[in-house]
């Protein structure tokens, strides 16, 4: 079994590389910068990692699982406040809001959109990493479009899996936007133009 000081160093290792990847690119950073940064030996490195690609695959599933939390915990949130299910998705997207309400600089970004960029220098077993997280988040919205949609009959006709996909889209492309503009604002704002969306396809007027 791992210390808990062996531990301590694993997650500052794992630290130190996604704030690399996400300032500089997996191909920008290196064994050599991780070790700069958090002040360790490279036989400290390779206790914990074997190569750069094992950093990065470990690095991709514990923003995975923690993405998954994420999602979870705040659709558990939204529906312990409301019986309704439009009423549910609404208070889980303005949960979201409240997440990005404070900044008061860009979003340093997602990792996934990092690792996406530079595809081409991953194997097929992190391809499925990120795959099976962005399927996660379909299935867990899909199923609530299809509840709602059984209630409220949308406007339009609508997909219920490019709907639940337009939230990640919408989510992913502000972070883009905010870095680009330098206005940490815009993911709270295209949020808040996602849920008047769905509000708009879902509810009738009295």
């Amino acid at each position: 079994m791992m210390r808990k000081d062996g531990m301590a160093t694993r997650e500052r290792i794992l630290d130190a590389a996604q704030h690399l990847i996400l300032d500089r690119g997996y191909v920008g950073m290196t064994v050599e910068h991780v070790l700069d940064e958090v002040g360790i030996t490279k036989g400290a490195f390779f206790h914990h990692f074997k190569t750069k690609d094992d950093l990065a695959k470990a690095l991709l599933r514990r923003f995975a699982d923690k993405d998954a939390q994420i999602y979870t915990e705040t659709r558990e949130r939204a529906e312990k406040l409301s019986d309704d299910p439009l009423e549910q998705l609404l208070i889980f997207i303005r949960l979201f809001e409240e997440m990005f309400e404070g900044l008061t600089e860009p979003y340093p970004g997602c990792l996934f959109a990092s690792y996406i960029y530079e595809l081409q220098q991953f194997d097929e077993e992190t391809r499925t990493l990120i795959r099976g997280s962005f399927m996660k988040w379909r299935e867990l919205l899909k199923e609530k479009f299809e509840t709602i949609a059984r209630q409220y009959p949308p406007r339009i006709p609508v997909d219920a899996a490019s709907l639940a996909d337009a939230f990640t889209v919408v989510l992913e492309g502000a972070f883009i936007t905010g870095k680009a503009l330098d206005e940490p604002q815009v993911i709270g704002e295209q949020l808040r133009h996602f849920r008047s969306y769905v509000e708009l396809l879902f509810r009738k007027n009295p």
